[in-house]
């Protein structure tokens, strides 16, 4: 008997049902494509930051406590190296999948021919490395500096036959010295002298501008350091720090074991420092602290956002399912007053509408939630330019959520059928 009462309230009832399940629908779709992209926006936006520059640099522990003492900022390594042999333990950490790039640097001191002095840099640009795990990666400044203009030419090629005969040549050195892409310089050191070719000419809008890029092999020629590198810059995929990232960048001896764990099988910025400390000689890495609190900040601030328009689609769509179930409940309450009025409980009236708003928020749950993924392939692929990987936990959300707003939506309609008296109703007043 329910069953066939609630059928035939469905059919009379289609186009209110219908318009409850779109109400459904829109809400579970904007929850679906909000929590998906918040559940995978982490990633995203730390890919995109990842053009704006390494958030870890390397340098040795004797520079390091040198910059420390005298509050040197990118200071020169004080006689100090790295051992460039160790550069492909960085891939060996707990958290290699999350190094996206890195880069070695060496400076030294050079003349131009007319005896201007000119600081010139050796670091990859395009390295091909084999890695002690098997693997093979290509690293460099090219993605590190994707924000460096090249004026004219192209970036140096390591790959190409004539990689350590070539120069990135500043802005400012190019427009003090009239050189443009092409032109030929002799570069004259400590340890050496060469002769290059511009490859292109670099604005990068900073004191770069007035330096000279050449390959690592050049620079170490140059300078006589075979083998030993400056400092080394990182770019690492990183979790926003917490109370407990920032007690063991203080001092990581003063974790217990179980935070311990916690924190070093965690994508801290300050676990991936340790762990490269732990691979690289007599080194101490730090976060780049401008670029690795921007990250946590717009992370979190961009998951805020989403986590409010979640929680403002849900209220749009509890207050339409209000307005809809009050309106059936008022058209029907001459229905309602007649089953009262022969013997049906409030309780049996009350599972009969229920069961029907039941009914339609399923078929607009299910059609929201893959409406949502949809939405959320297409701000992923607009936004970050890939795909969204929906995580399992956002379906019972999702479910979860159309549950709360179905009832939450129709209690104002069930207080209002539990105050029809079917006299009343039935004598029309």
């Amino acid at each position: 008997m329910f069953l066939r009462m609630l059928k035939g309230a469905l059919f009379r009832q289609w186009k209110k049902m219908l318009m409850i399940a779109f109400t459904i629908a829109l809400g579970a779709s904007l929850a679906t494509a909000m929590l998906g992209v918040m559940m995978d926006v982490g990633d995203k936006v730390n890919q995109e930051l990842k053009a704006y520059g390494a958030n870890i640099k390397v340098v040795p522990k004797d520079a390091s406590i040198i910059n420390e003492l005298y509050d040197i900022e990118d200071g020169e390594s004080s006689g100090s190296y790295l051992r460039e042999d160790e550069l492909g333990k960085i891939k060996t950490i707990f958290w290699a999948f999350n190094i996206v790039d890195f880069t070695p640097f060496v400076s030294t001191e050079a003349t131009l021919p007319d005896g201007s002095p000119v600081k010139v840099t050796g670091t990859w640009f395009n390295h091909h490395m084999d890695l002690p795990t098997g693997e093979s990666l290509d690293a460099g400044i090219m993605n590190l500096r994707s924000w460096w203009e090249i004026k004219e030419g192209e970036w140096i090629d390591e790959q190409s036959a004539a990689g350590n005969d070539v120069a990135l040549v500043g802005a400012q050195v190019a427009e003090a010295n009239n050189l443009h892409a092409g032109d030929k310089i002799h570069l004259t050191a400590s340890a050496g002298e060469k002769d290059l070719t511009i490859a292109g000419v670099f604005d990068a809008g900073g004191d770069e501008d007035d330096g000279i890029f050449v390959t690592l092999d050049t620079a170490q020629a140059l300078a006589g350091l075979d083998g030993k590198i400056d400092s080394i810059e990182v770019s690492a995929l990183t979790t926003p720090d917490n109370e407990l990232a920032e007690k063991a960048a203080r001092d990581p001896k003063s974790l217990t074991v179980k935070q311990y764990e916690t924190w070093y099988c965690t994508a801290y910025v300050s676990s991936i420092c340790y762990q490269i400390q732990e691979v690289i000689t007599d080194s101490v890495a730090s976060a780049v602290r401008q670029v690795a609190d921007s990250e946590g900040e717009i992370l979190e601030k961009t998951q805020l956002l989403m986590v409010l328009i979640t929680i403002l689609s849900l209220v749009g769509a509890a207050l339409g399912i209000c307005n809809l179930v009050t309106a059936s409940v008022m058209e029907r309450a001459g229905e309602i007053g007649l089953m009262k009025a022969i013997g049906a409980q409030n309780r049996s009236v009350t599972l009969m509408v229920l069961a029907e708003i039941v009914f339609s928020a399923i078929i607009g749950g299910i059609a929201g939630f893959f409406m949502g993924m949809g939405f959320a392939q297409i701000i992923g692929h607009t936004v970050f330019g890939s795909a969204i990987s929906l995580r399992p936990m956002v379906v019972p959300l999702v479910a979860v959520l159309v549950v709360i707003v179905t009832i939450v939506g129709s209690i104002p309609a069930i207080r209002l059928l539990l105050k029809l008296r079917p006299a009343e109703v039935l004598h029309g007043r």
